[in-house]
């Protein structure tokens, strides 16, 4: 399969190359610094990413290029072509002013095959504290702006460029030309990496690496575990079996109701109702961290408990997905660095069992991509994500039955009206939240003294950032309204307007 390198020096928008070669139908991946792949006959370039470093500091990440430079297609973004520039023979100083924000690019080199079709000026986007001031003569410059010469460049006699901005990012008006440019031009990629060809392979793979083993998968209702099941499904049939483990912590009915849809999806899943053990060993606790602990360990327990059933059983799944596996590996030190972002965490040691996940070259959207061209129902696909804790985490306190009753009917409220209303599609995010706080009411002629209940919606496309989402008052006293009617235990509602950062989106 041909793919792209890119090489990350810890930019902030590193996945952002990624996202963008992946939406020319291009296979990449990304590696750091310090732990280069093989350049394989399937490598048809290579990236250089920006980075947080000066190329000018003693501890910036120096990687030997020339395993790459002038033996395959070659470009370097910010940071890549600063280390290009300064590691030949050229010299990067200190900017007079940190350049940051919006430039305008003048094309010096139309005939040069990074730039072509590209117009002359074009809006770039800038982040960067040193600039380049000399390049060797081997180095064509090709592009500059008013405060910038040396804006892109090409090596003479090699497929080697060097470009100070950051085609990656939306501000870069023409950004996605200069990729296609690279990736499809250059690299000569055929930019035939679809859903369905994904697919395909994916089964072959997995049908070649499983066999006739069985294989587990723990199911959450998400898009992940669904998307991983279904092509599990598809690739060994029946050897698949689901475990979908209620905590007590899921939203209104959606324990049977997600049990009903994948039934109608042709799956094996066992539910396994565990709601009064996580709340007996949730009683009198009330730190978020203890909470989510709690959660994580009777979980692995309960799965493990129902797993010990399933004879045969050599393989775990799980919806893994490349952000996770990206930010598992640290390129701020020689080693790497393992983070706990598997959805059954702690499962693979406890139960002994070889792990695959079908998912894990994947970013979100891509998932939702290969969900629609598996037949996967859009309702299921277009869910919002859900902490894995589940409303464990929007009850701030301790968690009781009574209360998360009270919380599923109010959050239930929220969502069909998010749906009735035609803005659920419109949010990354919503939810309820119960707070630990009880105030005065007034209801008919009586007084109140109940609890109060704070609503949030927000979007964005990762999570990494978010923004409340600007929702109409009279959607939000309707909801306010129906809620304070209709659930008992609820006297007032308050709508967050809080943005991450500096807030997060879930409130423990």
């Amino acid at each position: 399969m041909e793919k792209i390198i890119i090489i990350d020096f810890g930019s902030q928008y590193t996945q952002l190359i990624a996202r963008r070669v992946r939406e020319l139908n291009v296979y990449c991946e990304i590696h750091p610094f310090n732990k280069w792949p093989e350049l394989d006959s399937d490598v048809k370039g290579v990236i250089l990413s920006g980075s947080p470093y000066s190329v000018r500091d003693p501890q910036a990440p120096r990687p030997d290029l020339s395993v790459v430079k002038g033996r395959l297609p070659l470009l370097g973004v910010c940071y890549g072509a600063q280390l290009l520039a300064a590691e030949y023979g050229g010299e990067v100083k200190g900017a007079p002013s940190r350049e940051y924000g919006r430039a305008m690019l003048s094309v010096v080199d139309p005939l040069d095959p990074l730039m072509a079709d590209m117009p002359s000026p074009t809006q770039v986007w800038m982040s960067h504290g040193d600039t380049i001031v000399s390049v060797p003569e081997s180095y064509h410059i090709i592009g500059s702006t008013d405060n910038v010469r040396v804006a892109a460049y090409h090596i003479m006699g090699e497929q080697t460029w060097g470009i100070q901005f950051h085609p990656e990012v939306y501000h870069s008006t023409d950004g996605t030309r200069l990729l296609s440019n690279f990736v499809l031009g250059i690299c000569g990629c055929s930019g035939s990496w679809s859903p369905d060809s994904f697919i395909d392979s994916t089964v072959a793979e997995l049908r070649a690496k499983i066999g006739d083993d069985r294989v587990i998968l723990g199911l959450s209702g998400g898009v992940d575990s669904s998307v991983a099941a279904v092509l599990l499904h598809r690739a060994i049939g029946a050897n698949l079996t689901c475990i979908f483990v209620n905590n007590g912590l899921l939203r209104k009915n959606e324990f049977s109701d997600v049990l009903a849809s994948y039934k109608d999806m042709g799956l094996n899943v066992r539910g396994v109702d565990a709601s009064e053990r996580f709340y007996t060993d949730l009683a009198g606790v009330t730190d978020p961290e203890r909470k989510r602990k709690i959660i994580g360990r009777d979980f692995v327990e309960v799965f493990n408990e129902e797993a010990q059933k399933i004879e045969g059983a050599r393989w775990l799944a799980q919806g893994t997905i490349y952000p996770d596996v990206i930010e598992s590996v640290s390129v701020n030190g020689p080693s790497a660095t393992i983070k706990s972002h598997h959805n059954v965490g702690g499962l693979p040691e406890k139960m002994n069992l070889r792990i695959v996940e079908p998912l894990r070259l994947l970013f979100k959207d891509e998932v939702r991509r290969v969900g629609r061209a598996l037949g996967i129902s859009p309702d299921l696909l277009g869910r919002h994500p859900f902490p894995g804790p589940g409303l464990g985490i929007r009850i701030l306190g301790e968690v009781t039955a009574e209360k998360v009753r009270i919380l599923q009917d109010a959050d239930k409220i929220f969502i069909d009206a998010l749906r009735r209303d035609g803005l659920y599609d419109k949010v990354w995010q919503a939810g309820a939240i119960l707070l630990p706080v009880q105030s005065v009411g007034v209801m008919g002629d009586e007084r109140t003294y109940e609890r109060c209940c704070a609503l949030r919606a927000v979007i964005s496309t990762d999570g990494m950032t978010a923004d409340w989402v600007h929702l109409p008052y009279e959607f939000l006293a309707g909801v306010s309204n129906e809620i304070i009617n209709k659930v008992r235990g609820i006297n007032r509602v308050v709508y967050d307007i809080s943005s991450k950062p500096p807030a997060t989106i879930e409130w423990e």
